[in-house]
């Protein structure tokens, strides 16, 4: 598909940057948790593995199941348009060209089986980039009961066919860091800690997208081929989702709680049915991750995951 910009219609990034976003309100409860984990591929290999069976299961008398990382990042698109950008005063783009490029997240306290959260989200970003623009939102949410901060997300999406609205000579060039910058990471050179196999399913994406994320591109065939797919693409944070489960057991012994922040950066799309092999390097506190499709041997997603304790046995 090839980018190109709306009507002559430029992004403003003065208005884009004094947008104040509504605080946004939602509640979850145990069974959208646990439609999350089937949807990221919990139990999908032995529905009775000892190390995820608790993210749907109430296993040996828990009296919850424990929650992913990663279902935090399901919030920032709880608004009715997804991101909420399609909203956004002077931010001009065709919504069919928005790419997920990156996703930071960062995770302040055990997250609950159920529960009301407040998001609180602001524009961090935004940069032309000639033939595309960047933009980066920060959503931060909270338990409504307490107030307590409970995790921030960090979403970048390119908007392909938006950029060209400054000076090329002086591209815009706008952003505020999370509160620990993101650390810059290279895929070591060396044999790998822990390699991970696991084969999505064929119907991974419509288990996944009822979690919320309902763009077609990742069910409707004819919508996937204007997209230039040759069927329905994953969805890049369902892919995420199974890289980090594998990252939380191969370092965690399955326990979520024990990652403290997430970064993941979308290289490729991923087929529904095909395998991802995760190589994992072990940089205690953090694990460095690439992870490939076995079927056409290309990086799909790379990143790290820092945990804030290492057992020592690895």
């Amino acid at each position: 598909m090839e980018s190109s910009s709306i009507s002559g219609s430029k992004i403003d990034p003065k208005l884009v940057l004094s947008h104040k976003f509504a605080e946004d309100e939602f509640s979850y409860s145990e069974r959208d948790v646990a439609i999350y984990a089937l949807g990221v591929g919990a139990c999908g290999a032995d529905a009775v593995d000892t190390k995820e069976l608790h993210y749907v299961y109430h296993r040996d008398g828990q009296p919850f199941i424990k929650v992913l990382p990663t279902f935090v990042s399901l919030f920032p698109f709880k608004k009715s348009n997804g991101l909420g950008l399609v909203d956004v005063p002077g931010l001009n783009y065709e919504p069919s060209l928005l790419l997920h490029g990156q996703q930071y997240i960062e995770v302040y306290r055990p997250i609950p089986s159920s529960g009301t959260i407040i998001n609180n989200a602001s524009i961090a970003g935004l940069h032309d980039k000639g033939k595309a623009a960047i933009v980066e939102l920060e959503t931060t949410s909270y338990l409504k009961e307490t107030g307590e901060i409970l995790c921030m997300n960090r979403s970048t999406v390119f908007l392909r066919g938006a950029g060209g609205f400054s000076d090329s000579s002086k591209p815009y060039s706008y952003t505020t860091y999370p509160p620990n910058q993101i650390f810059r990471f290279s895929i070591p050179k060396s044999k790998p800690t822990v390699v991970y196999e696991d084969r999505t399913q064929n119907s991974q994406a419509l288990v996944y997208r009822l979690s919320g994320d309902y763009n077609p591109l990742h069910s409707d065939p004819s919508i996937a081929e204007i997209a230039r797919f040759s069927r329905p693409i994953q969805h890049g944070l369902c892919t995420l989702g199974f890289v980090i489960r594998a990252v939380v057991k191969s370092f965690c012994n399955g326990e979520p709680a024990a990652v403290k922040s997430i970064f993941g950066r979308f290289l490729l799309h991923v087929y529904p049915g095909e395998t991802l092999v995760t190589e994992m390097w072990l940089q205690a506190p953090r694990v460095i991750y690439q992870t490939k499709v076995k079927e056409r041997n290309k990086a799909v997603l790379s990143g790290y995951v820092e945990i804030k304790q290492i057992p020592s046995s690895l």
